[in-house]
């Protein structure tokens, strides 16, 4: 099978994985012959010794590593819908299943592995009738010996090695009609077992993520039908090849079996974690229209429109549509009111705002105020943003102190070129600030070269205080005013070292404003102001508005400003940090999602693309428990959300009946490629569904649950013939079975559309088309 969506991903199936060597004692024999160039033997008599050597290929038998292990679905301690599901297991060493061999019968295929995937539900393990995966803990030698009166075990070669007869292993004892309600048969089993080949890229776009390997799979044949606890145990049937048969032999109570791996989950169709239901509650808002295709925005539910709207409640209307909320303001006269507030996320595009308003440093909010003469209302979106920078600076002691030191930094660096300049031997003496008389470095050099001394001798020269004439006192300098200390700063040279000052500084200051225009230390109140913006189980997608960014980074950077020095040279502190900030940082789009997927999922599934390409997901994070926020680097056309869980697992669709999938071969469409036909045909009540069809039967009262794969009224068969094959070629291989019983994780699609700012009435365009649920392979 090869699926492609955005960086091609090659997933193919085969049939089985033959060992060079199964299980057992081989012999190898060196002869040494000895010719002559005419070819006659040389060693004839007496003939040179053979050297025969014994050794044994033992693979896994009674114990299974866990980093054998890969993966396995149901996921362990899971709740969910799982009615349609095959459980089954991944395993990481792909020859595993078929390295011993099981004793072939009149019905068994040839390369039927060695294990089977067994699933039990509660109450039918006497050792485990809570379905937690409770093992009994024996010896091999125990499980081959065994005393108990109507119990029975494998039947292995008694020649095991002592070393392994002593090892220990986790056994389940299975009552007799339990084992036999729920094996596999031995023709079947080598349909429930087949080899994934995972070629690179690692990662699919559309989130779900399937390693790179080669790997054995082994599926399961019982479906999980019956509310309640599960317990999946991957089982040895070597030594059983008499009861994995249709009619098996009769006169034992209880099956031993060793377990190799086991890991429990509940089906619970009414489970909050019904992964399905909650993607499709994600892009589906309670109470509301489901065809409104503006429910995705980011803002609050716009009130039913009357008849009689007047301009006051249109305005609002409009406010609320372009994604602000109302908030308590007081004024500096004191007065309380209202003012609109909306956060970095918008379900508009913001508008343009001049980058002046936030280049200039601010030791105050109160430029980034806007007022709305017309209603006599402040918007404090720009204003909260540039506190929020603040206050997030200040509460970084480490940030803090850093731009403090940097600030410092250059405002003495000012003070000194104010200091000298426009005074050439002041500079060129070291009698500056730092200076010590003539010790200076050009004093020491009038010194020495005079007197043709050497600058160790001018060290040893007494100092100018004690020369015989006293210095003249230095003149009485003016002040300089604000414009010429401006034009002093403004000096290439004054340039230079200012710029070389503030670099210094800038790369641990350029880091953290980089973490904050991922809105990293924003609280929630202030990206999602009203809680009726998220509810519990949504989605909420927005574009970012770039200048509240600017205005929450400038609310930081402007930490440390004091003096009209510190303002003449903000200018080199914010070029430095400019020029250290990482390319392509800033987001221009995200999702919000409030669900119990979340709190399950830590690595939710989600990804995004434009134009057929990938969209850098620039932050993904659980923001609490259960609310995750996601910011891309460009405002995606398509996002999609896969089912948590297992990349690729096995059931059967909607409807109780299975998705057919191409089998490649002339004029068909490519392997693997989904086709517009189901098996049995939904269309035709005649034909039933698989499960009115295709499972054994049980006694009265109990619901049927498990595949009967072979036989005439078998599922292989059946399934062959909707490919059209027909008498002895009604068959399919393992992966041609696997391919068609894969049931891919249910996919949420979105499209998101881009609506421009409006600051007139008028009815805002949506900013997320309805979803599309997609049940195909993703």
């Amino acid at each position: 099978m090869r699926e492609t969506d955005g960086p091609e991903l090659h997933v193919f199936f085969h049939d089985h994985f033959t060992p060079h060597a199964t299980a057992g004692v081989y012999t190898a024999v060196a002869t040494h012959e000895l010719y002559d160039a005419n070819g006659d033997r040389l060693d004839t008599d007496p003939p040179l010794p053979v050297s025969p050597q014994a050794f044994e290929v033992r693979p896994a038998r009674f114990v299974l590593d866990d980093g054998s292990v890969h993966a396995y679905y149901p996921p362990a301690g899971s709740s969910g819908t799982y009615d349609n599901v095959l459980p089954h297991i991944t395993l990481t060493r792909a020859v595993l299943p078929w390295e011993r061999e099981l004793t072939p019968n009149a019905r068994s295929r040839a390369h039927a592995p060695w294990v089977a995937l067994l699933v039990f539900r509660q109450g039918e393990l006497p050792g485990d009738l809570a379905a937690l995966g409770e093992t009994a803990t024996r010896t091999v030698g125990e499980l081959q010996s065994i005393t108990e009166p109507g119990v029975i075990g494998p039947a292995l070669p008694p020649s095991l090695p002592p070393e392994v007869e002593a090892s220990k292993c986790e056994t389940i004892d299975v009552p007799a009609d339990v084992f036999r309600a729920v094996a596999p048969w031995q023709d079947e089993m080598y349909y429930l077992a087949h080899v994934r080949d995972v070629k690179p890229p690692q990662h699919r776009a559309g989130g779900e993520k399937i390693t790179e390997g080669r790997y054995a799979v082994v599926t399961a044949n019982r479906f999980p039908r019956v509310p309640g606890r599960y317990v999946a145990h991957l089982v040895s049937l070597e030594g059983y090849e008499p009861h994995l048969v249709p009619s098996p032999p009769v006169g034992h109570e209880t099956v031993r079996l060793v377990s190799l791996h086991h890991w429990s989950f509940q089906h619970d169709p009414k489970g909050v974690l019904d992964t399905g239901a909650l993607l499709r509650g994600l892009v589906q808002s309670a109470g509301q229209d489901p065809n409104d295709t503006e429910r995705l925005a980011l803002r609050l539910p716009l009130p039913p429109r009357g008849d009689g709207e007047g301009a006051a409640e249109a305005y609002a209307r409009r406010r609320l549509a372009l994604g602000h909320v109302p908030v308590a303001y007081r004024t500096l006269s004191g007065e309380l009111t209202y003012a609109w507030y909306r956060g970095p996320a918008t379900p508009v595009t913001a508008p343009d705002v001049p980058d002046q308003a936030f280049e200039q440093g601010h030791t105050t909010s109160d430029h980034a105020l806007v007022y709305e003469c017309e209603h006599g209302l402040f918007d404090v979106g720009y204003a909260a943003a540039w506190t929020l920078g603040r206050t997030a600076a200040l509460a970084d002691p480490s940030f803090a102190s850093e731009m403090t030191r940097a600030r410092r930094e250059l405002a003495n660096q000012a003070v000194v070129i104010r200091a000298t300049a426009g005074d050439p031997a002041r500079s060129r003496s070291g009698t500056g600030p730092g200076a010590s008389g003539a010790r200076g470095l050009g004093g020491l050099l009038e010194l020495a070269d005079p007197a043709g001394l050497s600058l160790a001798e001018a060290f040893a020269a007494p100092p100018a205080e004690e020369a015989d004439e006293p210095a003249p006192a230095p003149a009485r300098r003016s002040r300089r005013d604000r414009t010429a200390g401006q034009a002093a700063l403004a000096s290439p040279r004054a340039v230079e070292l200012l710029s070389a000052t503030a670099a210094r500084s800038a790369r641990s200051l350029a880091e953290w404003l980089d973490r904050l225009t991922l809105l990293h230390g924003i609280p929630f109140s202030h990206l999602v102001p009203d809680e009726r913006m998220l509810p519990a189980e949504s989605l909420r997608m927005f574009r970012i508005d770039g200048a509240w960014l600017r205005a929450v980074v400038a609310g930081a950077a402007d930490l440390g400003l004091h003096t009209t020095t510190d303002l003449d040279v903000d200018v080199h502190l914010r070029t430095a940090v400019a020029g250290r900030r990482g390319p392509g940082q800033v987001p221009e789009a995200g999702v919000l999602i409030r669900s119990a997927l979340v709190r399950a999922w830590p690595e939710f599934p989600l990804a995004a693309s434009l134009d057929g390409r990938e969209v850098g997901v620039l932050r993904q994070e659980r923001l609490s428990e259960d609310t995750l926020i996601a910011l891309f680097d460009a405002v995606p056309d398509k996002v999609e959300i896969l089912e948590p869980g297992q990349g690729i697992h096995f059931g059967i669709d909607e409807g109780d009946v299975i998705s057919l999938r191409s089998l490649g071969g002339q004029d068909a469409p490519p392997l693997g490629e989904p086709l517009d036909a189901f098996f049995p045909d939904p269309d035709d009540p005649g034909d039933g569904t698989v499960f009115t069809r295709y499972l054994r039967s049980r006694p009265a009262g109990e619901t049927p649950d498990v595949l009967r794969l072979r036989g005439d009224d078998g599922l292989v068969p059946g399934l062959a013939g909707a490919f059209g094959r027909e008498g002895d070629e009604r068959d399919l291989t393992p992966s041609e079975f696997a391919l068609n019983l894969v049931n891919a994780p249910q996919l949420q699609r979105l499209t998101p559309g881009g609506a421009p700012y409006s600051p007139s009435g008028g009815t805002i365009p949506p900013t997320a088309s309805a979803p599309a649920t997609d049940r195909s392979p993703a």
